[in-house]
């Protein structure tokens, strides 16, 4: 394991790495307003964009799942990796050589299991494409020329050829110092009963690359007449290679597919060849797998599949036979996953699109996309196909089998649509379809507006606020907030009520209840999470710290002033005291670098953390301006964090009236008269407070 990765190598790697770019790899990305963008989260599956990222901090956060953080969190947890590992990715991607400070390790040493296995990937690509070049892989040029591929395009797909003997490219690997054990993990080479073989040996290779062009795998096709052998085979799954979560020609097709907002999926490697060659640059494959719910993942967050209006598509090829048949309806089965239409693209001649290319030319290839059917028509068509429509018998035993498909359609105004095509496709009365349609559990309720629950409870983006049960929904057991005994009194700036939360020197439960002394900057233990924001203080409570942590030039020492305890909520009293550890807004505003991650290392754990990365993207709720636009400015911001103070004054005032109410004012007149008096002093304060806001 190599050591630590000195602190200014890991800025570098931070700034040269634009989240944007990053994020971009793997989401659709589209404005959000504000200077944010929006799109499907890569961490949970959603059909409304919840996911946003705020490039000018270098922030994303999913407000449906809570899942946020920086560029070097977002490749640890997208690709799975430690820290060092993610930092060492975004390394090469920005080529910054790393130093690390710890056991004398330098950049070339050691490097991570990841790392080394991408390396050797890489290097098997290499020697795979030389080996295409000799003689011994002539057949293997022939069947690609066949198939219409000339070198242009074996270049430029980097088909290679995986030689005939056993350990051909182990002990090519073995030379460029990758060990026995990194060749088994990688999938490159299984255990032979003499040590390991060549997984691919006498075959074809097509490199299979993550959507950042790295080579995590490979397809391979059979030469050879051995029918005992797979016609095609791939790497199995490994640290760097997922089947169920790889498409192949996706490096390729990635920009393509966000810009036509269009996706076809094919059935194999030279089929994509065959459609990109053509024209149709959207195409790629799954590998050795049907396709499946994390195929669709991907491509939802690609296209950005959120609106079926907006006219996005997937386009499926299958072959015109029965296989073909029920791989359409596998994808029938998986198409209420997409909010976007999906098609199918069969040729009547049962040619996949690298025959019909080879038959007919790349004009006859765009023509099979252009041509495409809607999957629903085609799946309902093909079932019908079973049945013999002329007889009255069949006609029935065609509607008891195709009326389940029509009903599981999720789409309310599509069903019925689909319910009147039956009808006239089998010359039956639209009722009794209907009524078949509904018997197959076509009254199933419509799929209402998606509420995502998590680690941050239940989030209503148009408010900022957070309700709900998640661990940050203030229902759960750490829910609830307990008002302190601490006390204060006078008129100055600070004589915020003393309400205390969470732990100090009194005593505290998780339930909230418990007391407070004094103001001290401790850290909590644990702490709350924020109770339903609904009311207007908690808002204010919420933007005020949004404001501190995305323009602290601005919030300067007037958030400084605001004591701990001016926020009720638990968790937002939290970020504040982290704020005060880390030397408060004012010395961020001179110094900037680093101020977010400064505050969430100060934060009392993970919860905090969370909902700290998740007040940093959030945008403000100022109104925007005459040109539409969102505008901070320093009136915005005196107005949010005065009324922070005034709200405070406000619970203190109402405090002391409830204690004269309480009080008798004959037998305690001394303790009664210095109550009125500071309740006096109180709104003298809190009405100068609010003369320049009402003026």
């Amino acid at each position: 394991m190599s050591g630590r990765i000195r602190e200014e190598d890991v800025r570098a790697v931070r700034d040269a790495s634009p989240i944007a770019d990053v994020v971009g790899d793997q989401v659709q990305l589209r404005s959000a307003g504000g200077g944010n963008l929006k799109g499907l989260c890569p961490f949970h599956d959603e059909k409304s964009p919840s996911f946003n990222v705020t490039p000018a901090r270098g922030m994303y956060y999913c407000f449906g799942c809570g899942e946020g953080g920086d560029v070097i969190t977002f490749v640890q947890k997208i690709d799975q990796l430690s820290f060092n590992e993610a930092v060492e990715q975004l390394a090469k991607r920005a080529r910054i050589e790393l130093r690390y400070a710890e056991g004398g390790y330098t950049q070339k040493t050691e490097t991570s299991e990841r790392a080394r296995l991408l390396a050797a990937h890489k290097a098997a690509a290499e020697y795979y494409i030389e080996q295409l070049r000799t003689p011994g892989a002539q057949h293997g040029r022939e069947l690609l020329i066949a198939r219409g591929f000339d070198a242009g395009a074996i270049e430029k797909f980097q088909v290679g050829y995986a030689p005939g003997g056993w350990d051909a490219l182990v002990r090519h690997l073995r030379g460029r110092g990758f060990t026995d054990k990194e060749l088994l993990l990688g999938g490159l080479a299984s255990e032979g009963r003499r040590g390991p073989i060549d997984r691919f040996r006498d075959r074809l290779t097509w490199p299979i690359a993550d959507p950042g062009g790295e080579v995590i795998g490979f397809g391979a096709r059979r030469l050879s007449d051995d029918k005992d052998s797979p016609k095609y085979l791939n790497t199995p799954d490994t640290p760097l290679y997922k089947k169920s979560t790889v498409l192949y020609g996706l490096d390729l097709a990635r920009k393509e597919i966000a810009k036509a907002q269009r996706a076809v999926v094919v059935e194999g490697y030279t089929d994509v060849m065959a459609c990109h060659l053509a024209g149709e640059t959207t195409a790629i494959a799954t590998c050795g797998t049907a396709f499946g719910e994390e195929h669709i993942k991907i491509l939802r967050r690609l296209l950005g599949d959120r609106n079926q209006y907006l006219g996005y598509e997937v386009v499926f090829t299958f072959d015109g036979d029965s296989a073909g048949q029920k791989a359409a309806l596998r994808a029938f089965l998986e198409d209420q996953r997409f909010v976007t239409q999906t098609f199918v693209a069969v040729q009547p001649d049962g040619l996949d699109p690298c025959e019909l290319r080879m038959a007919h030319g790349d004009a006859a290839v765009r023509e099979l996309i252009a041509d495409r059917t809607p999957l629903f028509e085609f799946v309902i068509k093909a079932r019908l196909g079973e049945f013999d429509v002329n007889t009255a018998e069949g006609r029935v035993r065609a509607l008891r089998a195709t009326a389940p498909l029509v009903a599981a359609i999720r789409d309310q105004a599509l069903r019925p649509e689909y319910g009147r095509r039956l009808a006239g496709w089998l010359g039956l009365d639209e009722r009794s379809v209907a009524n078949e349609v509904r018997r197959s559990g076509g009254n199933r309720p419509a799929a209402g507006r998606e509420s995502f629950s998590g680690r941050s409870g239940n989030y209503d983006s148009s408010n900022g606020s957070n309700s709900g049960a998640g661990s940050n929904g203030g229902a759960g057991s750490n829910g609830g907030a307990g008002r302190g005994s601490g006390s204060g009194s006078g008129s100055g700036p600070n004589s915020a009520p003393r309400q205390g939360f969470g732990s100090g020197n009194g005593n505290r439960s998780d339930s909230g209840s418990g007391a407070r002394s004094g103001n001290s900057p401790t850290r909590l233990s644990t702490v709350p999470a924020p109770a339903n924001a609904a009311q207007s203080p908690i808002r204010r409570q919420r933007e005020a710290l949004k404001l501190a942590l995305q323009y602290p030039q601005l919030a300067g020492p007037l958030f400084d002033g605001l004591e701990p305890d001016e926020f009720t909520d638990p968790a937002y009293m939290a970020i504040r005291q982290a704020i005060t550890l880390v030397g408060g807004v004012v010395q961020a505003a001179g110094d900037q670098d680093g101020w977010l991650e400064r505050v969430a290392s100060a934060a009392p754990n993970d919860h905090i953390r969370s909902l700290i990365i998740q007040l940093t993207v959030e945008p403000p709720l100022v109104k925007a301006g005459v040109r539409g636009k969102q505008s901070v400015d320093a009136g915005y911001v005196t107005a949010v964090l005065t009324r922070i103070r005034i709200d405070a004054v406000e619970r203190h005032e109402a405090e002391i009236r409830s204690r004269l109410q309480r009080l008798d004012p004959v037998r305690r007149q001394e303790e009664h008269l210095a109550l009125f008096a500071e309740l006096n002093a109180l709104v003298r304060y809190r009405v100068g407070l609010r003369s320049p806001l009402d003026g």
